[in-house]
């Protein structure tokens, strides 16, 4: 099934002179695991914002599992980011007034689920994350590594259809961020979750179902199941 669809994407910041997305074409499927591959400021995180409906094209369509979101308005887009889309974070975003298991338990909360209702998921996805003893433990508490995993298990509560991840290891060190990398892989393989990752490490690379490499003139160059040298 055919879940992302981007077309005719452009995308140009006022404060530019060049595009940074041109003319692209793109699909992704469900269960896929997609890699957007390059350097800061490329544009990939630009085209993560324009898959969740966080940013807007200068003009084409996003089409997610059949949804315009060009067609949508802001409250709109942001329900439906809401309810279908898990994201993960390179600096985590964990809310440091709140536990774990309260951070966790947030984006069942904002569609209008009781606390009691969500622990019960949130301390299932806490124990396959390994930090089903740090529940109650604040973020500031923890280590980068058990952060990043806290931020996993938030982005998988409500089951979302795709899950996002911005640099999910670019704050981590080697030996923590392919711990990291590993679990992300295999949450997301064991609920036939769609993974699109943007990064700058090729090592990634042959993890991944296909690759697309953001060229300098903000077009992609996608390869399938290969490894992408600098």
């Amino acid at each position: 099934m055919m879940l992302v669809q981007l077309r005719n994407i452009t995308k140009q910041y006022d404060h530019s002179t060049r595009d940074v997305l041109q003319q692209v074409n793109l699909d992704i499927h469900e269960g896929e695991f997609f890699v957007m591959l390059g350097k800061s400021g490329s544009g990939k995180s630009t085209l993560l914002n324009l898959i969740s409906g966080v940013d807007y094209p200068t003009q084409g369509q996003v089409i997610v599992q059949g949804e315009d979101l060009m067609m949508m308005n802001e409250r709109q887009r942001t329900l439906f980011r809401r309810d279908h889309i898990g994201i993960v974070f390179q600096f985590f975003n964990l809310i440091p007034t709140l536990t774990v298991l309260e951070n966790v338990v947030l984006p069942l909360e904002l569609q209008g689920k009781s606390f009691a209702q969500s622990k019960v998921r949130a301390h299932v996805l806490l124990k396959r994350v390994g930090l089903a003893d740090r529940a109650d433990t604040f973020p500031d508490k923890l280590s980068g590594g058990e952060q990043q995993r806290v931020a996993l298990a938030r982005a998988l509560i409500t089951e979302p259809l795709i899950v996002l991840a911005d640099e999910p290891t670019g704050n981590l060190d080697e030996e923590t961020g392919k711990l990291v990398l590993d679990l992300l892989l295999e949450l997301t393989r064991n609920e036939g979750k769609t993974l699109i990752m943007a990064t700058h490490n090729p090592e990634i690379v042959p993890l991944a179902d296909r690759v697309c490499r953001i060229t300098s003139d903000g077009k992609l160059s996608i390869s399938v199941n290969a490894t992408l040298k600098n």
